[in-house]
């Protein structure tokens, strides 16, 4: 398996990686591929993932600029999402890692909303006052790279379609 970078060719593979693997989840809206074509669309990917296993995308992580209170420099990873005939092979955790490791170079610490259960194992943890509104306070986490603890709205591109974006 190999982790890189998108190419424009990898567009399409991504859409229904993404559609095929957050259908699963009882909280996808089926937007998330239209949120990831418009982050590219405004050049609001800081990364954009994709694993690849004999010529074909299998799974993919998007990661875009963030702000948490008035704290810029977060990144905020999500989606990330891998083939449901995929799962448990260790990909999303591959994506990951390597994620974590490219954001650690250029964000103060990263962020996202997700299953603690899954992301708890790569460091993210829910910190009191960190909040996105409408979502539960234990499913918005934090993963800061300099020990800090975040505080405030977890502020997200427009592409997530949530109007306090400011």
């Amino acid at each position: 398996m190999l982790i890189r970078n998108e190419t424009a060719g990898d567009i399409p593979a991504i859409s229904r990686v993404v559609t095929e693997a957050l259908r699963m989840l009882a909280q996808s809206t089926g937007t998330e591929a239209g949120i990831v074509e418009r982050l590219r669309a405004d050049g609001a990917l800081a990364l954009s993932l994709v694993a690849e296993e004999e010529g074909e995308v299998i799974g993919y992580l998007a990661a875009s600029a963030a702000r948490i209170g008035k704290q810029d420099g977060w990144g905020l990873i999500g989606p990330l999402a891998v083939l449901p005939s995929r799962h448990r092979r260790g990909i999303g955790t591959a994506l990951m890692t390597e994620a974590l490791r490219r954001l650690r170079a250029t964000s103060r610490g990263a962020a996202l909303v997700g299953d603690p259960a899954y992301y708890g194992r790569f460091g993210f943890r829910a910190f009191p006052g960190l909040k996105v509104e409408g979502c539960p306070p234990e499913v918005v986490q934090a993963l800061p790279f300099d020990g800090s603890e975040p505080r405030g709205e977890l502020k997200h591109h427009p592409a997530f379609g949530l109007d306090q974006q400011k």
